[in-house]
């Protein structure tokens, strides 16, 4: 993969992504229940926050010579989300339904203004370390791989259960 064009991609994923996230609106519609089951978008945009949370910290390190391994026992993955406060996603011990709990209620207090704020400058901080990285190191650490994991995958992910949403939300007014 050639870095310029990851970056476009990753452009144009987060592109199609905001505009998403326009069409929702704000404040009322972000915090509505039933997005995806008892989930809101603002519940949503938490986990994609955490998740890019996670890569650009990951990236940072990789920065500063440090060394990632996942979580491999439980009481691991408990430490590290006592740490860095937010699941390891990349253990094979994390169980997929638990991180949404917790993700959504460490969130649960935070204004959706100040989900909006942190999730664009973990995005941003994704963007500008990438940069930073030779083609070499991207390649070493897998890096084209794991920042898609965490962020146009989920960003598709979530793009579906929003889309869904509102078609649903759509139809019952007529």
């Amino acid at each position: 993969m050639n870095k310029v064009l990851f970056v476009e991609r990753l452009q144009r994923e987060r592109d199609k992504f905001e505009h998403l996230l326009n069409r929702v609106g704000f404040t009322r519609q972000m915090t509505m229940k039933g997005v995806f089951g008892s989930h809101s978008v603002k519940d949503l945009l938490a986990d994609i926050l955490t998740r890019e949370q996670f890569i650009a910290d990951r990236m940072n390190e990789i920065q500063h010579g440090e060394t990632y391994a996942p979580s491999m026992s439980h009481t691991a993955l408990e430490n590290f989300h006592r740490k860095h406060g937010y699941p390891d996603y990349e253990s094979t011990l994390l169980e997929k339904e638990i991180q949404n709990h917790l993700v959504i209620h460490k969130h649960r207090n935070i204004g959706v203004d100040d989900i909006v704020e942190q999730e664009l400058a973990a995005y941003e901080n994704i963007l500008h370390m990438f940069e930073k990285f030779s083609l070499g190191q991207c390649l070493d650490n897998d890096l084209f791989h794991r920042i898609a994991e965490h962020t146009y995958k989920p960003w598709r992910r979530m793009s579906i259960e929003i889309n869904r949403w509102l078609s649903s939300i759509a139809s019952e007014s007529k």
